[in-house]
């Protein structure tokens, strides 16, 4: 399964009739962590009229969803708002968006228009990126093969995370399911010189940045 999120929080304002909307667009890895930060942007925008949200967070394989209009009327902020996120694919992410009245009001599709352009608008400012299944790999090697093994990743598409350096040359990487079956294989018959290697954890790993 692959799915776009955002490489970091990213926010972005727009104004309508003197209303103030603030959108905060964060990347999360978890509804705990996403319902913790929209408790503190609740709390850091406490003398807002309104906190709308939605995320779409992927956990136990299964996108998990959710919205709310936090008191705007039934359908004008959170919905939209999940909506969006939907049609962009993206996961791993909330959007908080706050509004400060500005003593007009905009009826129930000027609401839509302002919660979603304001989403919109946090989206076209970050920095996507896509995610897939991969594993995380710790790799042995000794120093003379560093330079050979880094052009290996390189030329691979696999990202070494960290280098550590002791008795032997400590990598970590993560890669694709695909490219772990042929890392193996190059191992098994001595393409590249390595030690060992190790799975540490399977996980989504980071396949591509999509250009704003």
């Amino acid at each position: 399964m692959e799915f776009v999120t955002i490489q970091k929080e990213i926010q972005a304002e727009i104004v309508e009739k003197k209303s103030k909307f603030i959108a905060n667009l964060f990347p999360v890895q978890s509804v705990k962590e996403a319902e913790e930060l929209i408790k503190t942007v609740k709390k850091k925008y406490y003398d807002a009229r309104h906190n709308c949200m939605a995320y779409r967070i992927l956990e136990d394989n299964k996108i998990v969803e959710k919205s709310s209009d936090d008191g705007e009327p039934s359908g004008t902020a959170g919905a939209p708002m999940l909506n969006i996120l939907e049609k962009n694919d993206l996961a791993n992410v909330v959007i908080v968006v706050t509004r400060y009245f500005g003593g007009i009001l905009l009826g129930t599709g000027g609401l839509v228009r302002a919660y979603s352009d304001s989403l919109l608008k946090a989206i076209e400012n970050s920095e996507k990126i896509v995610k897939c299944q991969g594993a995380e790999l710790q790799v042995l090697l000794e120093y003379s093969e560093l330079a050979r093994f880094q052009y290996y990743c390189k030329k691979q598409d696999i990202l070494l995370a960290s280098v550590e350096y002791g008795e032997l040359i400590c990598c970590k990487i993560e890669l694709e399911d695909d490219k772990k079956e042929k890392l193996w294989e190059d191992f098994e018959t001595k393409s590249i010189f390595l030690k060992d290697i190790r799975e540490i954890t399977k996980k989504y790993i980071t396949k591509s940045i999509l250009k704003r």
